[in-house]
């Protein structure tokens, strides 16, 4: 009986693997095709329709105008569905369609009209941008778009407001009737037939309509242009790529850029509930109870790896996720250029915006010139936020709202003219370079959640009083002044850390390192090769010796009562640098860069 199962298994091993394909598309293919490489298949979304989970979609050079949306994903790390660009090849996927026969209306204005059967069910120029915390600035905004030879044009509040003076960007203006939109364009000095123009028609270009779509891989493309709406927590989070509630997926060493909204979407389901929360805290509360009654679980949601992705001109988010983002890795990504032209506005723009980052590790990242860099809204808990570098964001690099721990911070470098905006407890900063000011809000009334240890399910609700946060071996330089701590209800403890041009310590602190007259002469320098730190360390750098940061020294955040651990509940021990050297373990350097040397250095950071 034994031999015959154990024969009987074999047969079925043999026979999924023999199932496991490679599908091939390419712009000379037929959707009527097998999709072999020598007869492939011409849509991706004919190649989705037929993947078997442990199949592979390998996509040949050239640009697809689709939308994907994948019927079924895989059944395990093991046994997944692998979307790829093939080695070596460029793989353009958009959410757009090329429009010729502009007509000029005046000299720098042209329009054109397509018929709405461009479109489909959904017109990008009759859709506006809504939703929960979102802020209009009192005009309409619509998800179309319109692109010359790559870049967005930005949209008219009103057909008057083409071609007036002072706008830093050309305007597009569009009205959609019953049967045909036409879109006006500020093309100025050049004839729009004769570039590539664009418009976007696709809400989204990789997303699946069906949640529970798990165990995709999606890698090595350039995916742009989606007509994306704001992705509030409290209602379904469309990306230009998105998961939808689903767990175990892949994105990585894809180029994502130009999406109205969000980028890359790791969030919420969608129900009747969608935008209901009127704006309010309990609204979101209510959110959370519905998604955990919906199966929001680690065997279930989240579990995602986005890695090694270039990501920009997003108008909301590179990377956004409300509760499916949970137990996610976020790495090597570079996001930038993330709502700077600010048409509109809410409270979900960011680098990086996670609500409920559990077991979230967020590392290596490179984030520039967004609105803000990160910013962890509620129930960021066994979080770890590390080796990222942050210059040029407009609000602050760092956000953490209303969160109890813990998490930890640890080898980034905060360059921006505010490096922390705190409304949280049980932090623990560690082996950082912050360089912008401090804002340390001392009291927020808004009961919100933690958790069970490395789990989804709640354990309580608390309001955020001030303190317990940690600070070990940090160096800080300029306006960063923890004396705010001074007054904390709750215990601080801080130890190790180096004050330089006019850094203030708390007195929380026994024996810090300040030096108010050295200036380390901080520039971040971009060079062809990558970015390079210049920085002048001075002796004092080094004058006391420091301990290694463990789970043990930073014992247990104060309001959910757990420790600083890893999501695999091993202990920390903080025993490497940003760049990966091993720290001194009797005496480690504070600050992100362990040993570096003394005066003028020149540090490749990314």
């Amino acid at each position: 009986m034994k031999k015959t199962a154990l024969a009987l298994a074999g047969v079925i091993a043999i026979a999924v693997a023999a199932r496991a394909a490679e599908i091939h598309v390419a712009v000379n293919g037929k959707d009527t095709n097998p999709g072999t490489r020598s007869s492939p298949l011409r849509t991706i979304q004919r190649a989705a329709d037929l993947a078997q989970p442990g199949d592979v979609v390998t996509v040949h050079a050239g640009v697809y105008r689709e939308r994907i949306d994948p019927p079924r994903g895989g059944e395990s790390d093991a046994k997944r569905i692998t979307y790829q660009a093939a080695a070596g090849e460029k793989v353009e996927i958009k959410g757009s369609e090329v429009v010729k026969n502009w007509v000029m209306v005046e000299p720098g204005l042209w329009k054109v009209t397509v018929p709405n059967s461009l479109f489909g069910a959904f017109n990008p120029y009759s859709d506006l941008i809504r939703g929960d915390w979102f802020e209009p600035k009192g005009r309409e905004h619509h998800t179309g778009a319109v692109y010359r030879d790559g870049e967005w044009l930005g949209e008219a509040a009103k057909f008057e407001d083409l071609m007036t003076p002072g706008h830093p960007y050309p305007y597009w203006f569009a009205k959609a009737e019953k049967d045909r939109t036409t879109i006006w364009a500020e093309f100025r000095h050049v004839n729009p037939n004769e570039h590539l123009t664009e418009i976007n028609v696709r809400e989204t270009v990789f997303y699946p309509e069906k949640t529970g779509i798990n165990f995709i891989t999606v890698r090595g493309f350039v995916l742009r242009h989606a007509a994306t709406n704001w992705a509030p927590p409290t209602a379904e989070q469309v990306g230009l790529i998105g998961t939808n509630w689903s767990k175990g997926w892949v994105i990585e060493k894809n180029t994502i850029s130009h999406s109205t909204c969000s980028g890359v979407a790791l969030g919420k389901h969608g129900d009747e509930f969608d935008n209901s929360s009127k704006d309010t805290a309990e609204g979101y509360v209510k959110t959370i109870e519905r998604a955990l009654a919906r199966g929001w679980s680690k065997d279930r949601i989240g579990s995602h790896i986005v890695r090694d992705n270039a990501i920009s001109d997003c108008e909301q988010a590179g990377i956004v996720g409300s509760m499916g983002a949970a137990f996610s890795t976020v790495t090597g990504n570079t996001i930038h250029d993330i709502h700077v032209r600010q048409l509109f506005t809410g409270a979900e723009m960011a680098g990086i915006k996670f609500h409920a980052a559990i077991d979230v590790v967020i590392a290596r990242n490179h984030i520039y010139r967004t609105v803000r860099g990160l910013w962890l809204d509620w129930m960021a808990q066994g979080t770890r936020v590390s080796g990222n570098l942050f210059h040029e964001n407009m609000a602050e690099d760092l956000f953490v709202e209303v969160d109890h721990g813990p998490f930890l911070v640890d080898n980034n470098i905060f360059l921006s003219p505010t490096s922390l905006l705190s409304v949280s407890q049980g932090g623990a900063y560690v082996h950082n370079l912050m360089a912008g000011a401090l804002r340390i809000v001392p009291y927020d009334a808004r009961q919100t959640p933690f958790h069970k240890a490395h789990s989804t399910e709640l354990a309580g609700m608390h309001d955020n009083p001030f303190g317990d946060d940690k600070y070990f071996n940090n160096l800080f330089v300029g306006p960063g002044d923890l004396s705010v701590y001074d007054k904390a209800p709750l215990p601080v403890r801080m130890d190790g850390n180096v004050f330089f041009d006019g850094a203030k310590p708390s007195r929380h602190e026994s024996d810090p390192v300040v030096a108010p007259r050295v200036d380390p002469a901080l520039k971040l320098v971009e060079r062809p090769d990558g970015f390079y730190l210049e920085i002048a360390l001075d002796k004092t750098f080094g004058d006391r010796p420091r301990r290694t940061v463990t789970t043990e020294l930073l014992g247990r955040a104060a309001i959910p009562d757990l420790p600083y651990e890893q999501a695999d509940g091993a202990p920390y021990c903080i025993e490497f640098d940003f760049f990966g050297k091993k720290r001194n373990s009797s005496n480690p350097t504070p600050g992100p860069f362990e040993a570096p040397g003394a005066g003028p250095l020149a540090l490749k950071v990314r």
